[in-house]
């Protein structure tokens, strides 16, 4: 059975913060195993908050990257990875991680975006009619307009609309990020994935990024893995904080980085540890 966001049962750390919100989606004790049998997630329960921004921090291999890309399938691309639990998404009620759901169509309603630009060796404009072309668009006219609406929404569209013919490697490494998120954005995602999206970049194009995550949340729900805390504090609207694998605390972003409840928490946020 499928029960609301806000009423699943065991769902320990999200379900309350997020009480009277709109939940887009919800992992619900969500375990994850590699191949070999080695644990990376533990009875995760966690819900994302529709149209704004949800970020995770915690030290390295605490599971961070693991938990986002549960959410687009990304661990089937190898085998002998596992997963238990549920990720619902909204509307709908649909487990995505059910047997019977197809990761290319997830992977098409949840968006992702790598730690470093991979921008395909193609052309700008067919970097971001990729998707399209995929699901099986063929109109010209439609992957024009999806192709413009994409790189405006990315804040790309001024700076190439003269050259999209050209290879995206001419580009500098901030638009090429920005050309990846346009690329995710042309198949109309629910929701967006950024993992450490500006790790390889410089301070001005980082700040680009920032600007735009913080205008995409009005039309999509984003989750950002991110080792930057001050970036984490300046994009999101909540944050939990992971460690060894577990959801330690979740709450509003401006809670956790003054008032945080999990003494876990304060030594991290304080650098005692990570």
């Amino acid at each position: 059975m499928l029960y609301p966001a806000s009423t699943a049962p065991n769902a320990a750390h999200g379900s309350e913060i997020l009480e009277h919100t709109e939940i887009k989606a919800q992992a619900r004790n969500l375990n994850f195993f590699y191949a070999g049998g080695v644990q990376a997630l533990k009875s995760i329960n966690l819900g994302l908050a529709a149209n704004s921004v949800t970020a995770l921090i915690g030290p390295s291999g605490c599971g961070k990257s693991t938990f986002l890309r549960c959410f687009n399938r990304m661990h089937d691309l190898y085998p002998g990875n596992r997963y238990e639990g549920e990720i619902v998404v909204n509307p709908g009620g649909i487990n995505i991680l059910g047997a019977d759901i197809d990761p290319i169509e997830v992977r098409m309603r949840i968006s992702m975006v790598f730690q470093k630009p991979n921008p395909f060796p193609k052309t700008i404009y067919e970097n971001v009619a990729y998707g399209l072309r995929v699901r099986g668009v063929r109109q010209r006219a439609l992957i024009d307009e999806k192709v413009e609406e994409a790189l405006r929404g990315a804040a790309l569209w001024e700076e190439v609309k003269d050259r999209l013919q050209q290879l995206a490697f001419n580009l500098s490494g901030g638009q090429q990020q920005r050309l990846c998120i346009a690329r995710a954005l042309a198949t109309d995602p629910e929701i967006l994935l950024f993992d450490e999206p500006t790790s390889a970049l410089d301070p001005i194009a980082t700040d680009s990024i920032e600007d735009l995550i913080g205008q995409l949340k009005n039309k999509v729900t984003i989750l950002i893995v991110t080792h930057n805390m001050h970036q984490a504090a300046r994009v999101s609207n909540h944050t939990a904080f992971m460690h060894m694998g577990e959801l330690v605390e979740f709450g509003p972003t401006d809670m956790i980085f003054t008032n945080p409840k999990v003494k876990r928490t304060e030594d991290y946020i304080t650098g005692r540890y990570g």
